[in-house]
């Protein structure tokens, strides 16, 4: 029998999935957990906080073209969930997963993202960069960073 999400993470895919459809990142707050970690493909080192988190899934959403969800593969314990995904950032097309672990309310508190190929991840970054590099900036000093 295949895994299935928790009812939680059931209720809290659906949002997500309307959300991302409609590009309405307005209830993204509400998903995830004030500690959330985003492990981006990008950089070694997660984003953490709800804040940092929400300015990066909210821009990502503006960048993909035609991006779509193809399949969902759940955890035994039906609270984390490997989501396969298709996009295009300019002529470059993607593909990709996004690993997804909820708590028992249904909060995301990690988010990791693997896409390929390279000059799809390129374009994504530089993309991103563009867009979110001097927040980025701010946001790696405040924690110390360079």
């Amino acid at each position: 029998m295949p895994n299935t999400p928790s009812p939680v993470v059931a209720d809290a895919l659906e949002k997500w999935h309307a959300g991302v459809a409609s590009k309405d990142t307005s209830g993204l707050a509400e998903l995830l957990h004030p500690e959330v970690a985003f492990r981006s493909p990008m950089v070694f080192k997660p984003y953490e906080g709800a804040v940092v988190v929400t300015m990066i899934l909210s821009t990502v959403l503006d960048v993909f073209e035609d991006f779509a969800y193809h399949r969902a593969f759940f955890s035994e314990d039906g609270q984390e969930v490997v989501l396969e995904f298709s996009a295009r950032v300019g002529e470059k097309s993607l593909k990709g997963v996004d690993i997804v672990r909820f708590d028992t309310d249904g909060r995301i508190t990690a988010f990791e993202v693997m896409i390929r190929p390279f000059n799809g991840l390129q374009a994504l970054g530089a993309e991103m960069g563009v867009r979110l590099g001097e927040h980025l900036a701010a946001y790696n000093a405040s924690r110390g960073e360079s």
